[in-house]
């Protein structure tokens, strides 16, 4: 008989969110960047985001300028219940409405609410813009994130009464400023940090994450023991992948304005929108794996956040199959799952998931406050039901929480 999901246990929540402040780009920034990297500008009496002399499209706004969508909003689109046109309405919630959604304190009254002991909190927007940036101009991109994380570490903390665990961004630029990064977050408490789950735009070309040139990077993430959770958002690099698919195939042209795409959850568009879902992610995954990032760093924790599920399988079969030439001292297949974590999308079916991949390496990720989560995080039990008490309470609270305090 399915264990009834215990509403009465505190919960470890390891994808929520914040909405960016105006000035979370620029309040720390080096003034001479002020004309480069992103800018807030009024567009017809409202702040937008400007990127290379122009409206960044990708985004509305400042997430405390524009009206935000109620949380699990967009849930019923992606469980196939709703249209696209039933949700047009959902971005009415003045920011003002909701301190939570912006303010620490009022985020811990809530939490207390929700039952939520503890949570990884990721950016809305800096994932998205991340990437636009450095691709556009890397010293102003780098410039922008830096003073990004200052903007997280001033209004959230990395680590706020061991309860709020702001996530802060880190950039694969180049072998020192990662490392220096890091060292500056882990000094104020960071326990997690996140990066695009993507090729590494260097000054010298894309690189792999596991290039030895980040080494050191790798090597202080495991001797502070922070966890490095890739969490969906815009990525660049795949835009030559795509257009070469697309010029096979006849499909439309990609979109070249760094709006999320390919590993987000598509809510239309192309045919290749479709194919490309978890295309991003699964690979990240597999090269990081073959390029022996794990065999090098045997005590490094990954979690792959806001990126489903769907991918793992297929994900473990070609990491088991790279293995066939025995050249690996443990078969690649082995290491993904030792070192890595996956949070499943709110919709996706998490038996699933565990007839392949391991209870204790599953997480518990709301996304809330976001349209595409649940509308309160503890909505996710319904998704566990059939585990054992012993095993729902280590995907809704264990996995997470010993990952923080490891």
């Amino acid at each position: 008989m399915a264990a009834d999901a215990n509403e009465n246990d505190v919960v470890f929540d390891a994808d929520n969110h914040y909405w960016e402040a105006s000035d979370a780009f620029t309040r720390h920034r080096d003034p001479k960047f002020a004309e480069r990297g992103v800018q807030v500008k009024e567009v017809d009496g409202v702040p937008r985001y400007w990127l290379d002399g122009k409206v960044f499209e990708g985004l509305p706004g400042p997430g405390d300028a524009h009206p935000r969508p109620n949380p699990g909003a967009f849930l019923g689109l992606f469980q196939g219940r709703t249209t696209r046109t039933e949700f047009t309405g959902a971005f009415e919630v003045e920011p003002s409405e909701h301190p939570e959604w912006y303010q620490r304190d009022a985020r811990l009254k809530v939490m207390d609410q929700q039952g939520v002991e503890g949570m990884w909190l990721f950016p809305s927007q800096g994932v998205v813009l991340e990437a636009p940036m450095v691709h556009s101009d890397m010293e102003a991109g780098l410039a922008s994130m830096k003073a990004f994380n200052r903007w997280i570490d001033d209004d959230w903390g990395f680590s706020y009464q061991d309860r709020i665990f702001g996530v802060p961004f880190i950039v694969l630029s180049d072998a020192e400023s990662p490392v220096e990064e890091l060292q500056w977050c882990i000094e104020r408490g960071a326990r997690v940090v996140t990066l695009r789950h993507g090729p590494a735009v260097t000054n010298d070309g894309v690189r792999s994450p596991a290039d030895p040139m980040f080494d050191r990077f790798w090597s202080l993430a495991q001797e502070a023991g922070v966890v490095v959770a890739p969490h969906a958002g815009s990525e660049m690099t795949y835009f030559e992948l795509s257009e070469v698919l697309n010029r096979l195939w006849g499909d439309a042209p990609p979109r070249s304005d760094g709006a999320p795409q390919e590993s987000m959850r598509m809510t239309g568009g192309t045919p290749l929108a479709a194919l490309n879902k978890g295309r991003l992610v699964h690979d990240f995954c597999f090269f990081v794996t073959a390029h022996r990032l794990f065999e090098r760093f045997p005590r490094l924790h990954m979690a792959i956040i806001e990126n489903g599920s769907a991918w793992v399988p297929p994900l473990l079969q070609a990491l088991e199959y790279l293995d066939h030439g025995g050249e690996y001292d443990v078969n690649p297949k082995d290491q993904f799952i030792e070192h890595c974590w996956v949070a499943p999308f709110v919709e996706e079916d998490v038996d699933d998931l565990a007839r392949k991949f391991p209870v204790e390496r599953i997480l518990f990720g709301s996304d809330w406050p976001h349209g595409e989560g649940y509308p309160r995080p503890k909505d996710f039990l319904d998704n566990v039901s059939n585990f054992s008490a012993a095993d729902q309470r280590r995907i809704m609270y264990e996995n997470a929480r010993e990952l923080t305090f490891a």
